[in-house]
C-alpha cells in the first residue's frame, strides 16, 4: 500500500515567515534609532553665527570676549548685571566683538523641564531670525531669569520676551526645540577655567584663551583685558 502524502504544514511555514519578518523589522528599527539618536543636530545658520563654535557674534571689532551662559545659572544673571553694560560698551566703541555662547548645563535645576536647553535653543532661533536682536534677547532673558530650581520659563513665555525685542514667526522654532541636540554638542566645547575641573559658567574667553572668573577686572576696567 502506498505511503499516504505528507500534507505541507502552511500554518507553521506562515508563522515562521511572520517571525522571520517581525525580527528583520525589529533590527531595522533598532539601527534607524541609533542612526538617528547618533545624527549631529541642526546647526543654526547666519551670518552671525559662527560655524564651528557657534559663538552667537555682535560686533566686528578685531578683539574678541566671549562669554559662556547658562539662562538657569543664577550666577550668569549676577554676571549680566555687573558686566553686561560695560561689554556692550565695549562692543558699541569698536573694542571689541563679543561672541555669545548659550550653553547647557543645568537642566538637572528645572524640575524636568530642560530649560537651560530650551532657553539656548530659543537664543539661537532669535539669533538667525534677527541679528541685532540676538543681545536685546538675552539681556531681557536674564531680567526675566527664573530661580535656580524651578520649572523656568515656558516655550510660551520665551516667545513673549521675543517679540518684546522685535521677533516674531520662531514659533516652530521655539516649540519643536530644533536647535536643541546641537546645543547639547557645542556644550561640550565649553573651555575649562584655568584651576577648574569641568565646564561652568559664566565662563569668560579673551582672544581665545579661557580666563578665571578670579581674574576678571572691575566691569569699568574690562578694557584692561586688551591692553
Amino acid at each position: 500500500m502506498a505511503k499516504q502524502a505528507r500534507k505541507t504544514n502552511w500554518f507553521a511555514i506562515w508563522i515562521s515567515v511572520g517571525i522571520l519578518i517581525a525580527i528583520g523589522l525589529l533590527a531595522w528599527l533598532v539601527v534607524a534609532m541609533n542612526n538617528q539618536a547618533s545624527a549631529p543636530g541642526e546647526q543654526p545658520v547666519a551670518a552671525n553665527i559662527e560655524t564651528d563654535t557657534g559663538a552667537i557674534l555682535v560686533g566686528d571689532a578685531e578683539n574678541r570676549l566671549d562669554t559662556y551662559v547658562d539662562f538657569m545659572c543664577p550666577v550668569c544673571g549676577q554676571f549680566e548685571l555687573s558686566y553686561g553694560p560695560s561689554i556692550e560698551t565695549l562692543v558699541d566703541e569698536g573694542t571689541a566683538t563679543l561672541g555669545i555662547h548659550p550653553i547647557s548645563i543645568l537642566d538637572r535645576a528645572s524640575q524636568g523641564t530642560e530649560f537651560s536647553t530650551r532657553s539656548a535653543n530659543a537664543m539661537y532661533c532669535v539669533a538667525v531670525a534677527d541679528a541685532d536682536a540676538a543681545l536685546p534677547f538675552m539681556q531681557t532673558m536674564f531680567t526675566n531669569q527664573p530661580d535656580e530650581g524651578t520649572t523656568g520659563l515656558t516655550d510660551a513665555d520665551m516667545l513673549s520676551i521675543a517679540e518684546l525685542v522685535g521677533v516674531t514667526g520662531i514659533d516652530s522654532c521655539v516649540n519643536d526645540g530644533t536647535y536643541m541636540k546641537y546645543v547639547a554638542e557645542i556644550t561640550e566645547l565649553t573651555p575649562i577655567q584655568p584651576g577648574s575641573t569641568g565646564i561652568g559658567t559664566p565662563t569668560v574667553a579673551v582672544n581665545g584663551e579661557a580666563i578665571s572668573n578670579s581674574d576678571l577686572p572691575a566691569p569699568d576696567e574690562l578694557a584692561s583685558l586688551f591692553n
